[in-house]
């Protein structure tokens, strides 16, 4: 699954409401990766790398963030990943679960 909100908060903000859900609000929530990249002018893309375990899909689940401001507001995209077994990569709705981790954080700032 993937999806692409826009919301009423700065990057900072919301890369904060996102890290907190995902790593302070679980046991095995954990930052793999976090990349910046800044323009001359203030525009701004924010990249993040979560893995989590979901018994349901039997492993460990990557969500990918991504947050620029590029359009004039701050937008979001999350990616999830890896949750599959065999051929079909049927995770048990996991990486729609940990997508709405990200969703349920940004609830409040949602346009």
């Amino acid at each position: 699954m993937e999806n692409t909100c826009y919301v009423t908060c700065s990057i900072g903000q919301c890369a904060e409401l996102i890290h907190s859900a995902i790593v302070d609000g679980s046991v095995t929530g954990e930052l793999l990766d976090r990349y910046e990249v800044q323009s001359p002018d203030g525009l701004k893309c924010l990249v993040m790398v979560y893995e989590k375990h979901y018994w349901r899909a039997g492993n460990r689940l990557t969500l990918t963030v991504t947050i620029d401001n590029m359009s004039g507001r701050t937008r979001v995209h999350t990616v999830g990943g890896g949750g599959g077994e065999g051929l079909f990569r049927f995770d048990w709705g996991a990486s729609q679960s940990f997508e709405g981790v990200v969703q349920d954080a940004l609830a409040p700032y949602l346009r």
